[in-house]
């Protein structure tokens, strides 16, 4: 079942990652964690795609499946 983006975005909240700002519909996220600076790219969209949501996994280290993959 796909997530929006805005459960996305609750997820990546989570995991200590931070709204650090907003253009259009897409959201940056940022999260300082052991290796570095982490971004994600998150679109406030209904429904996320799976190549979206394998994106967003790959950009913030979060698992897949937490993000309904």
């Amino acid at each position: 079942m796909p997530i929006s983006g805005q459960q996305a975005i609750k997820i990546l909240q989570k995991h200590s990652f931070i709204v650090s700002r907003q253009r259009g519909s897409h959201v940056v996220l940022v999260a300082q964690t052991p290796l570095g600076k982490r971004i994600a790219v998150v679109p406030r969209h209904r429904e996320l795609k799976k190549g979206t949501i394998r994106s967003i996994a790959r950009q913030s280290g979060v698992n897949p499946k937490e993000l309904g993959l």
